[in-house]
């Protein structure tokens, strides 16, 4: 899993209640804002996914400068000696988030959301194959339920690619792009884990911005369409939205530990049944909302084992640690 800049500060902050509820708030609005992100992305209607990436990218940069520059932070904000390392961040990052998007205008709001769940997931496998890091068996049990979910959530349109019903074409190539999107997204995060040891957090949300943009501007002369005033509006919002969820979020993680603000991502999956219901008229099947339960106490399990293991690893360094 992820963990929000702060480390011990917002260790340090979750012995103030009224700093935790501040905490738990804003991620709560941050989610929010995300879904009111996916819902303008999805409001636009089908086009290309490059030209989405864009507007989320270019125009996410406007609200971040803005915060940078009111902290006075701006000045240092895109120093970096590893540059490289955020490109390679930025071409990961970015295929995952146009998949995303293609699957955010082909799949009901509330299943392209709940099907981005499978990350955190991904997360550890990617984590134990590529890091070597030490999974035991319950997060691997975790991971095992909460891919049955997952499986759960996608049966249906699963079952239409066998069947090869012509009317399903755009739903399954949605579920196989949220997967896919999810696996990539696991692996950018295995590349985020890296660059925050020597790099801040600013940095990382600007060139990951910059770098965004700048890729899928490329895409271009691949075929971009001619935007309504509408469209361009609901794209050009994506983007601010996009920039505000990514400031909030990271103040959140500032004042209180990620262990207890990351669970409430999880409100993404009620916001987006309502918003889903009553924008789009999408009904949350009883597959989605099934399998979504399960990933969701998979994910929250997760997150509650690496809490344990953090807290155990905290107290064998204070007894290993010389005293006075």
């Amino acid at each position: 899993m992820t963990s929000g800049p702060g480390g011990e500060a917002a260790e340090k902050l979750s012995d103030h209640p009224g700093r935790v509820l501040t905490g738990i708030m804003l991620k709560i609005v941050s989610v929010a804002v995300f879904v009111g992100m996916s819902s303008c992305i999805k409001a636009a209607g089908t086009l290309p996914v490059g030209q989405i990436a864009f507007f989320r990218s270019f125009f996410a940069i406007f609200p971040i400068i803005a915060f940078l520059a009111y902290r006075g932070k701006l000045a240092t904000a895109f120093s970096t000696r590893r540059p490289l390392s955020h490109i390679a961040r930025g071409l990961v990052g970015v295929c995952g988030m146009g998949l995303t998007f293609f699957a955010l205008t082909r799949l009901p709001l509330p299943e392209a959301i709940t099907l981005n769940y499978a990350q955190p997931l991904l997360v550890v496998v990617f984590s134990a194959i590529f890091l070597g890091e030490a999974i035991h068996i319950y997060r691997w049990s975790a991971v095992a339920v909460g891919l049955f979910g997952v499986l759960i959530i996608s049966w249906p349109e699963l079952t239409l690619l066998r069947s090869g019903a012509a009317l399903g074409d755009q739903e399954v190539l949605g579920v196989i792009a949220a997967l896919v999107s999810a696996a990539i997204s696991a692996n950018a995060i295995l590349l985020v884990r890296n660059l925050v040891q020597t790099e801040r957090t600013a940095t990382i949300v600007l060139w990951f911005s910059a770098t965004a943009s700048v890729m899928a501007l490329l895409t271009l002369p691949f075929g971009w369409q001619a935007l309504t005033p509408l469209q361009a509006g609901l794209l050009v919002a994506s983007g601010f939205c996009g920039g505000l969820a990514q400031i909030l979020m990271t103040a959140a993680y500032r004042h209180a530990e990620a262990s207890v603000v990351a669970p409430f991502e999880y409100t993404s999956m009620i916001l987006g049944v309502l918003v889903g219901y009553l924008v789009f008229g999408d009904i949350a099947t009883p597959n989605m909302l099934v399998g979504g339960l399960i990933v969701v106490a998979a994910g929250l399990f997760i997150i509650w084992r690496e809490r344990q293991l953090g807290l155990e690893r905290t107290r064998t360094r204070k007894v290993a640690s010389p005293q006075g």
